[in-house]
Protein backbone atom coordinates (compact mmCIF):
# COMPACT_ATOMS: atom_id res chain seq x y z
CA UNK A 1 0.00 0.00 0.00
CA UNK A 2 1.32 3.58 -0.80
CA UNK A 3 0.36 6.01 1.67
CA UNK A 4 0.98 9.50 1.62
CA UNK A 5 4.30 9.94 4.91
CA UNK A 6 5.00 13.29 4.64
CA UNK A 7 2.60 13.63 8.05
CA UNK A 8 4.52 11.29 9.83
CA UNK A 9 8.28 13.02 9.35
CA UNK A 10 7.91 14.74 12.79
CA UNK A 11 6.57 11.06 14.67
CA UNK A 12 8.25 9.65 17.18
CA UNK A 13 9.30 6.12 16.22
CA UNK A 14 6.59 3.17 16.97
CA UNK A 15 7.63 -0.04 16.91
CA UNK A 16 5.60 -2.80 15.57
CA UNK A 17 2.59 -0.89 14.30
CA UNK A 18 2.26 -0.43 10.10
CA UNK A 19 6.36 -1.23 9.20
CA UNK A 20 5.25 -1.07 6.12
CA UNK A 21 3.83 2.18 6.07
CA UNK A 22 6.62 3.82 8.08
CA UNK A 23 9.50 2.21 6.18
CA UNK A 24 9.70 2.62 2.43
CA UNK A 25 11.96 0.17 1.59
CA UNK A 26 10.03 -2.48 2.92
CA UNK A 27 7.65 -4.36 0.18
CA UNK A 28 4.52 -5.07 0.98
CA UNK A 29 3.75 -8.61 2.45
CA UNK A 30 2.54 -11.39 -0.59
CA UNK A 31 -0.17 -12.62 2.38
CA UNK A 32 -2.36 -9.92 3.91
CA UNK A 33 -3.38 -10.60 7.20
CA UNK A 34 -6.70 -9.48 8.95
CA UNK A 35 -5.43 -5.67 9.50
CA UNK A 36 -5.77 -5.29 5.76
CA UNK A 37 -8.57 -6.43 4.96
CA UNK A 38 -11.01 -4.37 7.30
CA UNK A 39 -11.38 -1.30 5.09
CA UNK A 40 -13.04 -1.18 1.97
CA UNK A 41 -12.51 1.64 -0.74
CA UNK A 42 -14.99 4.35 -2.18
CA UNK A 43 -17.07 5.64 0.23
CA UNK A 44 -16.97 7.04 3.69
CA UNK A 45 -16.09 4.57 6.41
CA UNK A 46 -17.21 5.80 10.15
CA UNK A 47 -16.59 3.28 12.50
CA UNK A 48 -17.39 3.62 15.84
CA UNK A 49 -17.06 1.08 19.00
CA UNK A 50 -15.77 0.69 22.51
CA UNK A 51 -11.78 -0.04 21.50
CA UNK A 52 -12.56 0.71 17.98
CA UNK A 53 -9.11 2.51 16.80
CA UNK A 54 -6.55 0.10 18.14
CA UNK A 55 -9.04 -2.77 18.08
CA UNK A 56 -9.84 -4.83 20.94
CA UNK A 57 -7.34 -7.44 19.93
CA UNK A 58 -4.04 -4.78 19.15
CA UNK A 59 -4.99 -5.32 15.30
CA UNK A 60 -6.20 -2.45 13.66
CA UNK A 61 -4.59 0.80 14.81
CA UNK A 62 -6.40 2.92 12.63
CA UNK A 63 -5.11 6.21 14.70
CA UNK A 64 -1.53 6.16 15.62
CA UNK A 65 -0.70 7.80 18.54
CA UNK A 66 2.93 9.79 19.13
CA UNK A 67 3.97 8.34 22.26
CA UNK A 68 5.92 11.47 23.83
CA UNK A 69 3.82 14.50 22.09
CA UNK A 70 0.38 11.99 22.07
CA UNK A 71 -0.18 14.12 17.89
CA UNK A 72 -2.70 11.61 16.08
CA UNK A 73 -2.24 10.51 12.87
CA UNK A 74 -5.10 8.39 10.55
CA UNK A 75 -3.60 6.43 7.73
CA UNK A 76 -6.80 6.00 6.04
CA UNK A 77 -7.68 9.43 5.90
CA UNK A 78 -4.53 10.71 4.69
CA UNK A 79 -4.68 8.36 1.15
CA UNK A 80 -5.36 11.32 -1.38
CA UNK A 81 -6.12 15.46 -1.50
CA UNK A 82 -9.98 14.19 -2.28
CA UNK A 83 -10.70 11.01 -1.19
CA UNK A 84 -13.93 9.66 1.12
CA UNK A 85 -13.60 10.39 4.81
CA UNK A 86 -12.82 7.64 7.19
CA UNK A 87 -13.44 8.26 10.80
CA UNK A 88 -12.74 6.27 13.14
CA UNK A 89 -14.19 6.30 17.08
CA UNK A 90 -13.80 5.38 20.48
CA UNK A 91 -17.19 5.20 21.81
CA UNK A 92 -19.00 5.71 25.59
CA UNK A 93 -18.66 2.26 27.41
CA UNK A 94 -22.77 1.42 26.31
CA UNK A 95 -24.25 -0.64 23.80
CA UNK A 96 -27.42 0.32 23.82
CA UNK A 97 -26.65 4.33 23.43
CA UNK A 98 -24.07 3.68 20.64
CA UNK A 99 -25.42 1.56 18.46
CA UNK A 100 -28.70 3.21 19.17
CA UNK A 101 -27.08 6.37 17.84
CA UNK A 102 -25.03 4.88 14.40
CA UNK A 103 -28.49 3.00 13.64
CA UNK A 104 -29.45 6.28 13.25
CA UNK A 105 -26.64 7.80 11.42
CA UNK A 106 -27.09 4.95 8.93
CA UNK A 107 -30.62 6.07 7.91
CA UNK A 108 -29.38 9.46 7.71
CA UNK A 109 -26.51 9.07 5.82
CA UNK A 110 -27.38 5.97 3.49
CA UNK A 111 -24.57 6.51 1.11
CA UNK A 112 -22.08 6.06 4.09
CA UNK A 113 -20.84 2.86 5.34
CA UNK A 114 -21.29 2.88 9.12
CA UNK A 115 -20.05 0.27 11.20
CA UNK A 116 -20.60 -0.35 14.71
CA UNK A 117 -18.26 -2.35 16.52
CA UNK A 118 -18.57 -4.70 19.66
CA UNK A 119 -15.28 -4.93 21.91
CA UNK A 120 -16.81 -9.11 22.14
CA UNK A 121 -19.53 -10.40 20.03
CA UNK A 122 -21.21 -10.85 23.30
CA UNK A 123 -21.89 -7.61 24.51
CA UNK A 124 -24.20 -6.68 21.62
CA UNK A 125 -26.85 -7.96 24.55
CA UNK A 126 -27.13 -4.76 25.94
CA UNK A 127 -28.60 -3.12 22.88
CA UNK A 128 -31.05 -5.93 22.06
CA UNK A 129 -33.96 -3.46 22.21
CA UNK A 130 -32.20 -1.42 19.40
CA UNK A 131 -31.77 -4.95 17.44
CA UNK A 132 -35.24 -6.13 17.83
CA UNK A 133 -37.23 -3.14 17.27
CA UNK A 134 -34.81 -1.31 14.79
CA UNK A 135 -32.08 -3.17 13.29
CA UNK A 136 -34.20 -6.65 12.20
CA UNK A 137 -37.76 -5.31 11.39
CA UNK A 138 -37.24 -1.58 10.88
CA UNK A 139 -38.09 -1.90 7.45
CA UNK A 140 -41.18 -4.24 7.89
CA UNK A 141 -42.58 -2.32 10.51
CA UNK A 142 -41.79 1.12 8.80
CA UNK A 143 -40.17 0.85 5.69
CA UNK A 144 -37.30 2.54 7.00
CA UNK A 145 -33.76 1.27 5.70
CA UNK A 146 -30.55 1.03 7.13
CA UNK A 147 -27.30 -0.08 6.11
CA UNK A 148 -25.65 -0.12 9.39
CA UNK A 149 -22.83 -3.08 9.94
CA UNK A 150 -22.61 -4.68 13.04
CA UNK A 151 -18.91 -6.39 13.57
CA UNK A 152 -19.16 -9.07 17.00
CA UNK A 153 -16.02 -10.99 17.54
CA UNK A 154 -17.13 -14.77 17.88
CA UNK A 155 -15.13 -17.59 18.62
CA UNK A 156 -14.99 -20.60 21.30
CA UNK A 157 -11.26 -19.96 22.24
CA UNK A 158 -11.26 -20.81 26.07
CA UNK A 159 -11.71 -17.11 27.22
CA UNK A 160 -15.17 -18.20 29.03
CA UNK A 161 -19.23 -18.16 28.59
CA UNK A 162 -19.29 -14.35 28.65
CA UNK A 163 -16.31 -13.52 25.24
CA UNK A 164 -16.92 -16.40 23.19
CA UNK A 165 -20.40 -16.40 21.68
CA UNK A 166 -22.09 -13.36 19.69
CA UNK A 167 -24.82 -15.50 19.67
CA UNK A 168 -25.54 -16.78 16.01
CA UNK A 169 -28.62 -18.19 17.12
CA UNK A 170 -30.35 -15.11 18.13
CA UNK A 171 -29.67 -13.24 15.16
CA UNK A 172 -30.69 -16.38 12.69
CA UNK A 173 -34.15 -16.45 14.27
CA UNK A 174 -34.49 -12.44 13.42
CA UNK A 175 -34.04 -13.64 9.86
CA UNK A 176 -36.87 -13.53 7.27
CA UNK A 177 -38.06 -11.86 4.17
CA UNK A 178 -34.48 -10.58 3.77
CA UNK A 179 -34.45 -8.88 6.50
CA UNK A 180 -30.62 -8.98 6.63
CA UNK A 181 -27.55 -10.32 6.04
CA UNK A 182 -25.73 -12.43 8.11
CA UNK A 183 -21.91 -13.85 7.86
CA UNK A 184 -19.32 -15.40 9.16
CA UNK A 185 -16.25 -15.01 6.73
CA UNK A 186 -12.99 -16.92 7.28
CA UNK A 187 -10.28 -14.75 5.28
CA UNK A 188 -9.72 -11.04 5.34
CA UNK A 189 -10.28 -10.93 1.31
CA UNK A 190 -13.60 -12.61 2.00
CA UNK A 191 -14.19 -9.96 4.79
CA UNK A 192 -13.18 -7.40 2.88
CA UNK A 193 -15.15 -8.32 -0.16
CA UNK A 194 -18.42 -8.60 2.04
CA UNK A 195 -18.17 -4.89 2.95
CA UNK A 196 -17.16 -3.44 -0.43
CA UNK A 197 -20.41 -5.23 -1.39
CA UNK A 198 -22.49 -4.23 1.09
CA UNK A 199 -21.53 -0.54 0.43
CA UNK A 200 -22.46 -0.89 -3.33
CA UNK A 201 -25.05 -3.06 -4.34
CA UNK A 202 -27.66 -0.88 -3.42
CA UNK A 203 -29.23 -3.07 -1.36
CA UNK A 204 -30.26 -1.43 2.00
CA UNK A 205 -30.47 -3.73 5.04
CA UNK A 206 -28.53 -4.26 7.89
CA UNK A 207 -25.22 -6.38 8.08
CA UNK A 208 -24.37 -8.64 10.95
CA UNK A 209 -20.43 -9.95 10.61
CA UNK A 210 -18.98 -12.81 13.22
CA UNK A 211 -15.45 -11.22 12.86
CA UNK A 212 -12.63 -13.29 14.50
CA UNK A 213 -10.21 -13.08 17.42
CA UNK A 214 -7.80 -15.70 17.05
CA UNK A 215 -7.47 -16.07 13.48
CA UNK A 216 -6.47 -12.73 13.21
CA UNK A 217 -2.78 -13.96 13.78
CA UNK A 218 -3.12 -17.57 12.64
CA UNK A 219 -1.18 -18.25 9.71
CA UNK A 220 -3.75 -20.43 7.66
CA UNK A 221 -6.18 -17.63 7.26
CA UNK A 222 -4.68 -15.61 4.83
CA UNK A 223 -4.89 -13.93 1.70
CA UNK A 224 -3.25 -12.81 -1.18
CA UNK A 225 -2.99 -9.82 -2.86
CA UNK A 226 -4.32 -10.46 -6.08
CA UNK A 227 -7.47 -12.07 -3.52
CA UNK A 228 -7.86 -8.61 -2.51
CA UNK A 229 -7.84 -6.53 -6.43
CA UNK A 230 -9.24 -10.05 -8.56
CA UNK A 231 -11.57 -11.83 -6.13
CA UNK A 232 -15.39 -11.23 -4.83
CA UNK A 233 -17.12 -12.15 -2.18
CA UNK A 234 -17.86 -15.78 -2.06
CA UNK A 235 -20.65 -16.85 -0.02
CA UNK A 236 -19.89 -21.08 -0.40
CA UNK A 237 -16.00 -22.01 -0.15
CA UNK A 238 -15.09 -25.52 -1.57
CA UNK A 239 -12.75 -27.26 -0.39
CA UNK A 240 -9.35 -25.69 -1.44
CA UNK A 241 -7.51 -29.39 -1.60
CA UNK A 242 -10.00 -30.44 -4.31
CA UNK A 243 -10.67 -33.90 -3.45
CA UNK A 244 -11.97 -36.41 -5.78
CA UNK A 245 -15.96 -35.58 -6.71
CA UNK A 246 -16.33 -39.46 -7.02
CA UNK A 247 -14.52 -40.73 -3.86
CA UNK A 248 -16.00 -38.17 -1.88
CA UNK A 249 -18.45 -40.13 0.61
CA UNK A 250 -18.81 -37.63 3.24
CA UNK A 251 -19.66 -33.81 2.94
CA UNK A 252 -18.37 -31.62 5.95
CA UNK A 253 -19.69 -28.31 6.26
CA UNK A 254 -19.05 -25.42 8.49
CA UNK A 255 -18.41 -21.80 9.34
CA UNK A 256 -15.68 -19.85 10.41
CA UNK A 257 -12.38 -20.91 12.58
CA UNK A 258 -13.41 -24.54 12.95
CA UNK A 259 -12.63 -25.01 9.61
CA UNK A 260 -8.86 -24.36 10.16
CA UNK A 261 -9.15 -27.04 12.74
CA UNK A 262 -11.03 -29.40 10.68
CA UNK A 263 -8.42 -29.04 7.73
CA UNK A 264 -5.39 -29.47 9.77
CA UNK A 265 -7.19 -32.88 11.77
CA UNK A 266 -7.96 -34.21 7.58
CA UNK A 267 -4.92 -33.84 6.21
CA UNK A 268 -3.05 -35.69 9.24
CA UNK A 269 -5.22 -38.38 9.42
CA UNK A 270 -6.03 -38.20 5.37
CA UNK A 271 -9.33 -38.24 5.05
CA UNK A 272 -9.82 -37.98 1.09
CA UNK A 273 -12.88 -39.27 1.16
CA UNK A 274 -14.02 -35.74 2.72
CA UNK A 275 -14.49 -32.81 1.56
CA UNK A 276 -14.67 -29.61 3.87
CA UNK A 277 -17.00 -26.84 2.52
CA UNK A 278 -17.52 -23.39 4.15
CA UNK A 279 -20.71 -21.42 4.32
CA UNK A 280 -19.64 -17.85 4.60
CA UNK A 281 -22.76 -16.71 4.28
CA UNK A 282 -25.49 -17.80 6.44
CA UNK A 283 -28.77 -15.65 6.11
CA UNK A 284 -29.77 -14.88 3.14
CA UNK A 285 -28.94 -18.57 2.39
CA UNK A 286 -27.17 -18.88 -1.11
CA UNK A 287 -28.97 -22.75 -1.87
CA UNK A 288 -28.31 -22.10 -5.45
CA UNK A 289 -24.69 -22.10 -4.44
CA UNK A 290 -25.34 -25.07 -2.00
CA UNK A 291 -27.29 -26.93 -4.60
CA UNK A 292 -24.49 -26.74 -7.27
CA UNK A 293 -21.68 -28.02 -4.34
CA UNK A 294 -24.14 -31.34 -3.55
CA UNK A 295 -24.23 -32.04 -7.38
CA UNK A 296 -20.73 -31.77 -7.23
CA UNK A 297 -20.55 -34.35 -4.81
CA UNK A 298 -22.94 -36.71 -5.87
CA UNK A 299 -21.40 -39.69 -4.21
CA UNK A 300 -21.59 -37.90 -0.71
CA UNK A 301 -24.44 -40.08 1.90
CA UNK A 302 -22.90 -38.69 4.85
CA UNK A 303 -23.15 -35.22 5.18
CA UNK A 304 -22.81 -33.26 8.06
CA UNK A 305 -22.86 -29.84 9.69
CA UNK A 306 -19.80 -28.96 12.52
CA UNK A 307 -19.79 -26.19 14.79
CA UNK A 308 -17.87 -25.45 17.79
CA UNK A 309 -21.00 -24.29 20.20
CA UNK A 310 -23.61 -26.13 21.80
CA UNK A 311 -26.25 -28.27 20.10
CA UNK A 312 -28.79 -25.29 20.91
CA UNK A 313 -26.42 -22.50 19.96
CA UNK A 314 -24.59 -21.34 16.71
CA UNK A 315 -26.23 -21.87 12.86
CA UNK A 316 -27.44 -25.24 13.95
CA UNK A 317 -30.63 -24.66 15.54
CA UNK A 318 -31.62 -22.69 11.97
CA UNK A 319 -29.92 -24.76 9.54
CA UNK A 320 -31.23 -28.09 11.10
CA UNK A 321 -34.61 -27.04 9.90
CA UNK A 322 -34.10 -25.16 6.99
CA UNK A 323 -31.17 -27.23 4.72
CA UNK A 324 -33.45 -30.02 4.69
CA UNK A 325 -36.16 -28.35 3.72
CA UNK A 326 -34.81 -26.89 0.52
CA UNK A 327 -32.92 -30.15 0.09
CA UNK A 328 -34.90 -33.28 1.23
CA UNK A 329 -33.52 -35.47 -1.11
CA UNK A 330 -29.56 -35.19 -0.12
CA UNK A 331 -29.90 -33.56 3.43
CA UNK A 332 -32.91 -35.16 4.80
CA UNK A 333 -30.57 -37.18 7.00
CA UNK A 334 -28.35 -33.94 7.66
CA UNK A 335 -26.54 -34.82 10.82
CA UNK A 336 -24.88 -32.04 13.77
CA UNK A 337 -21.40 -32.69 15.07
CA UNK A 338 -21.35 -29.81 18.16
CA UNK A 339 -21.00 -29.46 21.62
CA UNK A 340 -23.74 -31.27 23.85
CA UNK A 341 -26.56 -28.65 24.66
CA UNK A 342 -25.79 -26.03 27.38
CA UNK A 343 -27.56 -23.10 29.34
CA UNK A 344 -24.09 -20.88 28.99
CA UNK A 345 -22.82 -20.22 25.95
CA UNK A 346 -19.54 -22.09 27.07
CA UNK A 347 -17.52 -23.42 29.92
CA UNK A 348 -15.29 -21.43 32.05
CA UNK A 349 -12.60 -23.69 32.32
CA UNK A 350 -9.79 -23.43 29.68
CA UNK A 351 -9.32 -27.57 30.55
CA UNK A 352 -12.76 -28.34 29.98
CA UNK A 353 -13.00 -26.32 26.47
CA UNK A 354 -10.03 -27.86 25.42
CA UNK A 355 -11.63 -31.31 25.78
CA UNK A 356 -14.82 -30.24 24.08
CA UNK A 357 -13.03 -28.36 21.28
CA UNK A 358 -10.86 -31.56 20.49
CA UNK A 359 -14.19 -33.89 20.63
CA UNK A 360 -15.88 -31.81 18.12
CA UNK A 361 -12.97 -32.01 15.83
CA UNK A 362 -12.62 -35.97 16.18
CA UNK A 363 -16.22 -36.61 15.82
CA UNK A 364 -16.24 -34.61 12.67
CA UNK A 365 -14.48 -37.45 10.86
CA UNK A 366 -16.00 -40.46 13.22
Amino acid sequence: MNFELACLEDFNEIENLYWDLIDKSKEEPSFPDWKKGVHPAGRSVRLTGQDSRRGTFGQRHSVLIDRKTNSEYTPLQNLSDDQAKFLVYDSALSEYAALGFEYGYSVGNPDALVLWEAQFGDFFNGAQSVIDEFISSGEAKWGQRSDVVMLLPHGHEGQGPDHSSARIERWLQLCAEGSMTVALPSTPANYFHLLRRHSLDGIHRPLIVFTPKSMLRMKAATSSVTDFTEGKFTSVIDDPTQPDPSKVTRLVLCSGKLYYELAAEKEKQGHDDTALVRLEQLYPLPHRKLGALLERYPNATDIRWAQEEPANQGPWPFLGITLPELFPERMRGLKRVSRRPMAAPATGLKAVHDVEQAEVVQNTFA
